[in-house]
């Protein structure tokens, strides 16, 4: 049993695959020698997420994902995190790949900064672009 839940807020998706994804998630927080409390993923849209933006962070800028660490513990992984799918579509197709591909990468993407890794400095974001990388390699979906 995963302590991963998944909802959507003001839009209709439903995330392909979720056991197969709530597997791969907890084997990355497990190699890191966390444990999951609870992880929520809300997916919603572009505005929805700027509202959430602009009132707990005081940006007013569209973003992909906004991730909320509420541990209470080091090793203990527990987060609400919300995920644009307007954003992950429009990049999806700026970068030039699948949909879902640019999803999980968002998604992993949030776990890793509950895992304590950064993408402030040019360094700390090739970094962790490559521990995304790393962990897409792990996620074995077939389309």
């Amino acid at each position: 049993m995963h302590n991963i839940h998944y909802f959507s807020e003001d839009i209709e998706f439903s995330l392909k695959d979720q056991p197969t994804i709530s597997e791969w998630i907890t084997d990355i927080i497990s190699s890191n020698e966390c444990q999951i409390e609870e992880v929520n993923y809300i997916f919603c849209s572009d505005e929805y997420l700027l509202g959430i933006n602009k009132q707990y962070l005081n940006h007013d800028t569209y973003t992909d994902i906004i991730t909320f660490d509420n541990s209470s513990e080091e090793s203990l992984v527990e987060s609400d995190i919300y995920i644009s799918v307007d954003r992950v579509r429009e990049n999806a197709a700026e970068f030039n790949i699948s949909f879902d591909k640019e999803l999980h990468r968002v998604m992993i993407h949030g776990v890793l900064h509950l895992l304590g890794w950064e993408d402030k400095s040019p360094d700390d974001k090739k970094r962790m672009t490559e521990k995304e990388d790393a962990c897409l390699s792990l996620l074995s979906i077939t389309n």
